[in-house]
């Protein structure tokens, strides 16, 4: 199938806040420890309230590239997938990194049988990955894990602020095109 084909109607970008958003799961930009940080790892863990973190400390961690899953406590989300995106130094390598992350995080949303998911724009930050390259990268990993699992009823992009909105809208409608 080509790209785009039964995945792209089950994709969206939206410009909002991820804590607030009405799907299953929700996917936290975390960092190795799990232990809350900045931006949207620190967003998500106020949001969710302490129970959060305590959920975290008894998961010892994350790789980058890897994923973990928790209970979304007081978040609309029933469920946090937490993933650890790489740091962006040019020396290569990260595309594949990134691409795991958000692989890993399909794959354990298939797991638990979670129909819709959110996504941040993950290492975008304080990781300094390049906006238009990430976008690229996650469009096209989701698209391709769309198209051979069909459980997956919507994935939402959810980009803080309109520079990263109008790079991932323009990146989906390039990659489905």
């Amino acid at each position: 199938m080509t790209a785009g084909g039964k995945a792209h109607g089950r994709l969206r970008v939206v410009e909002g806040d991820i804590t607030r958003q009405q799907v299953d799961a929700i996917v936290n930009a975390a960092n190795t420890s799990l232990l809350g940080g900045g931006g949207v790892d620190g967003a998500i863990h106020r949001a969710a309230g302490p129970e959060l973190l305590e959920e975290c400390r008894a998961l010892g961690g994350c790789d980058t590239g890897d994923a973990r899953i928790t209970r979304g406590y007081r978040l609309p989300a029933k469920w946090v997938i937490h993933t650890v995106g790489p740091v962006w130094r040019g020396e290569g390598g990260e595309d594949g990194l990134l691409a795991s992350c958000y692989r890993r995080s399909l794959e354990l949303a298939a797991e638990h049988r979670i129909r819709s998911i959110a996504f941040p724009a993950i290492s975008t930050g304080v990781y300094h990955f390049p906006l238009e390259r990430a976008a690229r990268v996650a469009v096209t990993e989701v698209m391709r894990f769309l198209d051979k699992d069909a459980a997956i009823e919507e994935v939402v992009f959810v980009c803080f602020g309109r520079e990263a909105y109008d790079v991932y809208k323009r990146m989906l409608d390039e990659v489905v095109s």
